[in-house]
């Protein structure tokens, strides 16, 4: 099936939205039903994957997004990329890494694996919508637990948490709590 002008319909969305897109948001805009938007999106996906093209199809959450290339991108990060003024310290990764691998996961939790006070970085991590609010735990106090957002992924350019890389062993044990 030729989808030439719905692919390249979806890929004026994709371009003119910062946000990824759902394929169910893709149908209302263009009037496409939901099956012809996802064949749209494989053509899109297939045709980007030339060397000719610039930038990828990527799958965000539940979102696609347009982005450029990985092989690309480490050339225009330092000019395109976030300013140095955006970039997360050493402690703010460490906490987020914590949040990231262990999700759901309590203040009180992740300072436990870190040993040491966690309300700045959780405050500096909400503040930038990489974690967000995910329910409280059932004990005592009713703490907040925390997990990661879309945000997260877009910026790590993930599609899923399950595209975290795998922990050995050693760093394994440095997630789990310590009693």
């Amino acid at each position: 099936m030729n989808l030439e002008k719905e692919a390249a319909l979806i890929e004026t969305i994709l371009f003119l939205e910062s946000d990824p897109v759902s394929t169910r948001q893709l149908s209302r805009i263009t009037s496409i039903s939901e099956d012809i938007v996802e064949e749209a999106l494989l053509q899109l996906k297939n045709t980007l994957k030339e060397e000719q093209h610039g930038l990828e199809l990527i799958e965000i959450g539940e979102g696609y997004q347009l982005s450029p290339k990985s092989e690309l991108w480490e050339h225009l990060k330092e000019r395109y990329g976030r300013k140095n003024d955006s970039r997360l310290s050493k402690a703010a990764l460490e906490t987020l890494s914590i949040i990231a691998y262990s999700q759901p996961i309590t203040r009180a939790e992740i300072e436990n694996i870190r040993g040491v006070a966690a309300d700045g970085m959780i405050k500096l991590l909400l503040h930038r919508d990489f974690i967000k609010t995910v329910g409280k735990k059932d004990v005592p106090g009713k703490p907040h637990q925390y997990g990661t957002t879309k945000e997260f992924l877009k910026a790590f350019r993930l599609s899923s948490i399950a595209e975290l890389p795998k922990l050995d062993e050693e760093n394994k044990e440095r997630f789990e709590l310590n009693g």
